[in-house]
């Protein structure tokens, strides 16, 4: 497993999650990556700019998603993305009790599908797949509410991605 920078003493108290391929590694095997994404809320973009910078980390520049990129003391690439949309501040707060193996918090399976499908990337449309290949029915209904709550044209294509990702794993 792939040991990331814990941001949690530098950015404390603002709530933050890790959103990317580090995060899939909870849900999925873990797949290779150059660099740490994380979300936060829009309202603390400023504060984490701040505490980054106050901790030594190098701004590199913006994301053409939202958000920055950093570079960290030990040379890691960090990624911030400006989580924008309401539900982000749920998905932030549920973020803080669902830790990975080296204690990170850990976007939930239901937000993490949901911004990726929001981001159509083909990586994304992978991630998804695999991830919900592997997730157990109590899991799949938790990402079908919410894609019932707050993506609700995306049904349809939320279904053939689980058909897919259970073709793919052979459950």
């Amino acid at each position: 497993m792939t040991q990331w920078p814990d941001l949690t003493p530098v950015l404390s108290p603002i709530l933050w999650a890790v959103v990317g391929a580090a995060a899939t590694r909870l849900y999925m095997p873990e797949r290779f990556t150059r660099d740490l994404d994380i979300a936060v809320g829009v309202q603390d973009v400023q504060a984490v700019r701040r505490k980054l910078s106050n901790a030594g980390y190098l701004l590199q520049g913006a994301l053409s998603i939202g958000g920055t990129r950093w570079q960290s003391p030990g040379g890691d690439t960090i990624d911030v993305i400006e989580g924008t949309d309401p539900w982000w501040a749920v998905a932030l707060q549920a973020a803080q009790t669902n830790l990975d193996a080296q204690g990170l918090p850990i976007l939930p399976l239901p937000y993490l599908v949901l911004m990726k499908f929001n981001a159509s990337r083909t990586i994304d449309l992978g991630d998804i797949t695999r991830m919900l290949g592997l997730a157990d029915e109590a899991a799949l209904t938790q990402v079908r509410d919410l894609f019932r709550l707050l993506a609700p044209d995306g049904l349809e294509d939320l279904e053939s991605l689980i058909a897919l990702g259970k073709l793919e794993t052979g459950l």
